[in-house]
């Protein structure tokens, strides 16, 4: 693909806006990146509303991947990566001196996001990971650093995926109960869990509670690209609507992503 300057993109999204009768609404593109490993095309865009605009209720970003036949497209705005970058520097100084310090070089390439360039690290710590929402990217994440790792969870909620069944309440697949995890690590001698925990790490008697992509501020989105998605089989449906209207709130789901999510496991 030849490289494309913000002016190139501009005059694409206005085109594919035009001829779908969208309203010729003003936007700003800040920068364009192209990651030519993964075949991938970043805009940057002002701000949020600017955001809004490029993609377009997703059609726009569709047409516009088709027009320029790359893999993927993806829009974040400057606050967004703004946002992340602060959430980092809290990440490093959570992590320091702590037996998490091999996360470091995680941290420290995911600021320089987008695109992601993760380096080789190992894990050397026990792990035990409570399959939640997020399952297939849990055990992904623990695949990808090397951890020693047993996964738990709901019985039935995830039948694609292999893991020793658990008592835990239905509402635990969105917020996973701290004592049940923690009491169950030390019975295995896990210093490390894994789960969609509310907060990004806490330790509780001598044990690292982490959701791995609060820590690192990972969108819904980026997740079931990386290591893809597993939609559960068991939930407290109340639970699912506090959940999602959350991880929008915060920045790491599209309202887009989370009401498509919300209406088809509502349906079942």
């Amino acid at each position: 693909m030849i490289p494309l300057t913000t002016e190139d993109v501009s005059k694409l999204v206005q085109e594919i806006r035009r001829e779908h009768g969208l309203p010729d609404s003003p936007f700003r593109i800040d920068e364009v990146r192209y990651d030519k490993e993964g075949d991938k095309l970043f805009i940057i865009a002002h701000d949020r509303t600017d955001k809004s605009v490029i993609i377009g209720n997703s059609l726009v970003i569709g047409k516009l991947r088709e027009r320029l036949g790359v893999k993927q497209v993806t829009v974040y705005s400057n606050l967004d990566l703004e946002i992340k970058r602060r959430k980092l520097e809290e990440a490093e100084k959570l992590i320091s001196g702590t037996e998490l310090e091999f996360l470091l070089p995680i941290i420290e390439a995911e600021k320089k996001f987008p695109p992601r360039k993760w380096p080789s690290v190992k894990g050397d710590i026990k792990t035990l990971v409570f399959l939640s929402f997020n399952a297939r990217a849990l055990i992904g994440f623990a695949e990808r650093l090397g951890l020693p790792y047993e996964a738990v969870g709901i019985r039935y909620a995830f039948p694609k995926l292999n893991y020793k069944p658990v008592e835990a309440e239905p509402r635990e697949i969105f917020f996973p109960n701290e004592e049940g995890p923690t009491r169950l690590a030390k019975e295995k001698k896990a210093k490390l869990v894994l789960a969609d925990f509310p907060f990004s790490l806490k330790f509780k008697d001598e044990v690292a509670l982490l959701n791995p992509f609060r820590l690192l501020h990972i969108g819904f989105f980026e997740l079931k690209y990386l290591f893809g998605f597993e939609r559960p089989g068991v939930y407290d449906k109340k639970a699912l609507i506090r959940f999602i209207t959350d991880l929008t709130y915060e920045g790491l789901m599209e309202s887009t992503d989370g009401a498509n999510i919300i209406w088809r496991m509502w349906r079942k």
